[in-house]
């Protein structure tokens, strides 16, 4: 890497942290780029190099997270050799990245709100994607009940999410609780459904 390119990175590395923090303390809805900049050493007019708005460094801070999650996620349902397998270590993976990053537990907290209006958009849309790409494979496998797919996707998706955020509300956070009622009440409304058919 050239020094130039190594000093871009590390001016957008430099903003994404001072966002980071200025997101997790005001939120928001609250803050300016004139408030991520004063946590940086860069002039105002560097900031726009990299991001037009504060909207786009809110935006790329969730996609670096939600790759992370969604990476993690991922493994841990690719490793399962079980229905019960597949949702629960898929949900702790998902809650404990939540919970071990602190200051993106304080952003997820304050902004809930702002990240569930986003919730449907590319970034989380492609963890639900994902994770009925690993449905179909896990269906075909015999480790899945065959049931659609894209409606245990959302189910699965959506709860963590919501779950997620009541879990961050905590002190401290409840990772295994949050595990066990989602997937307790993720299996329990399949099995339910093997029930009726």
């Amino acid at each position: 890497m050239s020094l130039r390119e190594a000093n871009k990175q590390a001016n957008r590395e430099a903003i994404l942290d001072a966002a980071r923090e200025v997101f997790a303390e005001i939120g928001y809805g609250a803050a300016t780029v004139r408030d991520i900049v004063r946590g940086t050493d860069l002039a105002t007019g560097t900031f726009y190099n990299y991001f037009p708005d504060k909207e786009a460094v809110f935006r790329a801070l969730l996609e670096e997270s939600a790759t992370e999650v969604r990476a993690r996620a991922r493994a841990a349902r690719r490793a399962a050799t079980s229905f019960e397998e597949f949702v629960e270590h898929a949900y702790r993976a998902a809650y404990e990245f939540l919970a071990e990053d602190p200051q993106f537990f304080e952003l997820m907290q304050r902004n809930a709100g702002t990240i569930a209006t986003q919730f449907h958009e590319p970034l989380f849309g492609m963890s639900a994607s994902e994770l009925e790409e690993d449905l179909r494979g896990a269906v075909r496998a015999g480790i899945v009940p065959d049931h659609d797919t894209a409606y245990m996707a959302a189910a699965m998706v959506g709860t963590a999410f919501e779950v997620g955020v009541r879990m961050i509300e905590r002190r401290p956070p409840d990772v295994a609780g949050a595990t066990r009622f989602s997937t307790e009440l993720f299996l329990g409304g399949m099995m339910q459904m093997r029930h009726a058919t």
